[in-house]
């Protein structure tokens, strides 16, 4: 079951309009409430409108009031001890291993619950079809886009991952109608990458986006958006450990749907390079 209603809404209330923010901190305090109601009931407890509640889905990135309906029963669902944990001072080593671990299997999972199967066969099919993948991404996104890079080369196609914007536009300046701008950012509004889609859009490139799950400029921006989960990184967590693991899955997921379409071909070239890579350490060479 799709998970995250509640962790969108919070992640979204500071942008969200009056009426809409009205119904969000509502919808908060009672999240049971939503889950047996009709949208005309909810509004009406909520003081509010049935317009301002189909607004506030459209605002929260969402299909509709019963996929918000479906994400907030997911989340009542989840075990008591299931969620996102950060450490403490002075904390045993085992317990940090516990709450890492814990926290990397939620991020996952809360990932996969997240995925948009007809989207993500469409970005696949993209990909298959380029001529060459501008990855791009900054700072943890930016490692993220070059494991990417790598992953892509390896099965002959063309992939470019630069981290310095101006390069990147240079690139899309001059870039084909097969090529592809695939955009990283966890957070959905880092300002260069959203002025790399601006251009992207401006010279008729395809884009491809991949953010938590979150109405934002990148998302907004793609003609494709891909999400990962929504929930925020906590203090310590903000060195991106949970958004980069779920940034990588989602890469792996795209690289194996691809492989899976061209499956021989791939092959091939896996073998190919892996041979290339052993000569490399050997004294042949």
């Amino acid at each position: 079951m799709a998970t995250g209603g509640l962790e969108i809404i919070q992640s979204m209330l500071h942008k969200l309009p009056q009426s809409e923010r009205k119904l969000a901190e509502y919808i908060l305090e009672n999240p049971h409430h939503i889950v047996n109601s009709t949208i005309h009931e909810i509004s009406s407890s909520a003081k509010t409108s049935g317009a301002a509640a189909i607004r506030l889905c459209k605002s929260l990135g969402l299909k509709g009031f019963n996929d918000l309906k479906m994400r907030v029963a997911g989340d009542l669902m989840k075990p008591s001890d299931q969620g996102y944990r950060d450490i403490e001072p002075q904390e045993p080593l085992y317990s940090i291993v516990q709450k890492t671990t814990s926290n990397s299997i939620q991020a996952i999972r809360d990932t996969f619950d997240n995925i948009d199967h007809e989207q993500l066969q469409r970005a696949i099919q993209l990909l298959i079809d380029a001529g060459t993948i501008h990855f791009c991404g900054i700072g943890a996104s930016g490692i993220v886009a070059q494991d990417a890079q790598q992953k892509f080369l390896r099965i002959k196609k063309k992939a470019t991952a630069f981290t310095d914007m101006h390069l990147v536009a240079t690139l899309i300046a001059n870039a084909d109608e097969h090529d592809i701008v695939f955009a990283i950012s966890h957070s959905g509004e880092t300002r260069e990458i959203a002025n790399v889609l601006k251009l992207a859009k401006k010279y008729g490139v395809t884009a491809i986006g991949l953010t938590r799950f979150s109405q934002s400029a990148v998302s907004s921006l793609s003609d494709i958006a891909l999400y990962t989960s929504c929930s925020n990184e906590a203090p310590f967590r903000s060195a991106a450990t949970s958004s980069r693991l779920t940034q990588l899955y989602m890469i792996d997921i795209l690289f194996l749907g691809m492989a899976a379409e061209k499956y021989e071909e791939v092959i091939r070239y896996i073998d190919k390079t892996k041979a290339a890579i052993s000569l490399m350490g050997t004294n042949g060479l």
